[in-house]
């Protein structure tokens, strides 16, 4: 018997609830797609519109002015003018066929410009051509090359040109300072950039602009020391002595002493900070404040303090330096003729050796090095200049006996100009040290100053350096009409491989004036004039006589001299 074949058949109920729940889940998952990717909440959508905006949406830069820089009196030193930079988009410039009209346009050769497109091509951004002037950008621009655009930016630009150059140093490219006081003082002067969004099409052109997101903070102020009137005087007066000594180079700075202010600063040789295209790194060098030389007899100022405080001499204290020469150990000290017995004074007027060497016996080397060290030499003056040197003093185990003179009258140390002049300025200030600055100072909220010597001790050895300016001294050409003026020269053998060299010379002299109210500090260094004319008295002494008598009438001093005065010294100064 064969069994009939039964059929299964879903209940009408269940196939219902079947198709329900599978239309239910097909728009559920509908309804989720259009929920994700079309409504505005969407997750999807969110997701598209960032990735779009990654590949649409820019960033850009809204381009800031550097800090104004300006002189003491509010004359400026350094300013941010506007300009534009040429670039082009290598996709859409490669193939133009005016690729050598533009390379015309812009002065470059067009064989280098498609090697330079070339080496972009996978780019869509290069600089043609930086800091443009507005004027020829537009020019260029008008003639519609395919993918070159203009960038709108700032140069620094130097109205006094080489006067201030190494002062001031640099900035590269980009804006940032590089050197001297742009350097120095970066984080000051460099402003924030703002910020601004827009929308770019496929060729890289802006078709939207969302407005700012964020306001650019230009940079601050800076107000010098320096007083751009004495600086075209002492630059005036350095370049003059180049060419009548034939010195390689040279160097000439002036402090106030009383407030510590840096009024100029100048040097050889000298570069153009406005031709970038001719800039010679030689001349940038600020060597006022970066070269360290041997000071030699300016230092004998610092043995007469040392003299001084040890109780064993004063200034009218007399010294035998018979036979004119001084045995030290196989050493010959000589002074060009027997001066016999003179006053301490003397061996300074006339920089004996003899007399120095005897006295630094009577004093010691070791507080001849104590007063060195209180006056700043061996370490920084403290301006923030980028690159300042500190110089250098002696630090011996054992002192031979030529060591422990030759100390006493400068060899054996090496110090910058600044050093020089800020020993000097401590002594022109009653014996207190104050604090170096490039910028203006506030007369009542200067910062506090060190005693270092009595007050006496200082005023004695004005008195002295008074004496080496006037008629028997070894500086009569540093003299000033109408002013009394002090100061010490310093002649120093240059040194080369083999030693010290016969024939190349440093030339200095360091400088007091007014001294009926001494303020005014300057230091000049001639590094290896030519010809007969070597000496501190004959090369550096006549430069300081005109530089402080510019000095003088910028800053208003009173004369201190009479008529009669005044006469003699030019007569005495001029011969």
């Amino acid at each position: 018997m064969t069994r009939a074949k039964q059929t299964y058949r879903l209940p009408r109920w269940r196939f219902v609830v079947i198709c329900l729940g599978l239309t239910a889940l097909a728009a559920t998952l509908v309804g989720r797609l259009i929920l994700l990717q079309v409504t505005d909440g969407g997750q999807g959508a969110v997701f598209l519109r960032e990735q779009g905006a990654l590949r649409t949406v820019r960033t850009a830069e809204i381009p800031v002015y550097r800090g104004l820089i300006e002189d003491r009196n509010g004359t400026p030193l350094a300013v941010s003018s506007p300009v534009v930079s040429l670039w082009a988009n290598p996709q859409q410039l490669k193939d133009s066929p005016r690729l050598d009209d533009l390379a015309a346009r812009l002065s470059l050769d067009a064989a280098a410009l498609r090697d330079k497109l070339r080496f972009y091509g996978d780019k869509q951004f290069m600089y043609l051509a930086r800091h443009q002037t507005p004027e020829f950008a537009r020019q260029v621009l008008r003639e519609n090359f395919p993918g070159v655009r203009g960038e709108r930016e700032y140069r620094r630009y130097y109205p006094a040109g080489e006067v201030t150059a190494q002062l001031l140093g640099l900035t590269n490219v980009d804006g940032h300072g590089i050197a001297g006081v742009e350097l120095a003082f970066e984080d000051w002067l460099q402003g924030v950039p703002g910020k601004k969004r827009f929308i770019k099409d496929l060729h890289g052109d802006a078709v939207r602009d969302f407005g700012v997101i964020e306001e650019p903070r230009p940079g601050k102020a800076l107000a010098l020391s320096l007083d751009l009137r004495l600086q075209y005087a002492q630059h005036r007066e350095l370049q003059r002595a180049m060419k009548e000594t034939g010195a390689a180079a040279g160097s000439a700075i002036t402090l106030d002493a009383w407030t510590g202010e840096v009024l100029a600063v100048s040097n050889y040789p000298v570069f153009n900070p406005n031709s970038r295209e001719a800039l010679d790194f030689s001349g940038a060098r600020n060597r006022a404040l970066t070269d360290a030389y041997e000071p030699g007899s300016t230092i004998k100022t610092l043995t007469l303090v040392a003299a001084l405080e040890s109780g064993q001499f004063h200034i009218d204290s007399i010294v035998d330096t018979t036979p004119g020469r001084i045995r030290v150990g196989a050493k010959m000290l000589h002074d060009p003729r027997d001066y016999g017995e003179i006053s301490v004074s003397t061996v300074i007027e006339k920089s004996s050796q003899v007399g120095v060497t005897k006295i630094a016996q009577a004093v010691g080397h070791e507080a001849i090095l104590d007063v060195l060290y209180r006056f700043g030499l061996g370490e920084s003056t403290g301006t923030g200049f980028p690159g300042e040197r500190a110089g250098q003093l002696p630090d011996l185990a054992r002192w031979s006996d030529i060591e422990k003179v030759t100390l006493a009258f400068g060899y054996g140390l090496t110090a910058t100009p600044i050093q020089l002049a800020r020993a000097y300025a401590i002594l022109a200030n009653g014996g207190i040290r104050r604090p170096l600055t490039l910028l203006r100072q506030d007369p009542d909220t200067l910062p506090a100053g060190q005693q270092v010597i009595e007050m006496e001790v200082a005023r004695d050895v004005l008195e002295v350096l008074d004496r080496v300016t006037e008629q028997g001294g070894t500086a009569t050409l540093a003299r000033v009409p109408g002013f009394s003026v002090g100061g010490k020269t310093g002649t120093v053998h240059k040194v080369g491989a083999g030693g010290y060299l016969d024939d190349q010379y440093v030339a200095m002299f360091v400088g007091v004036a007014p001294m009926s109210a001494p303020r005014y500090v300057t230091a000049i260094l001639i590094d290896q004039p030519r010809g007969d004319h070597y000496g501190g008295g004959l090369a550096a002494a006549p430069v300081y006589s005109r530089i402080t008598e510019e000095v003088l009438r910028i800053r208003n001093a009173q004369p201190d001299q009479s008529e009669l005065g005044a006469l003699l010294a030019a007569s005495g100064g001029r011969q």
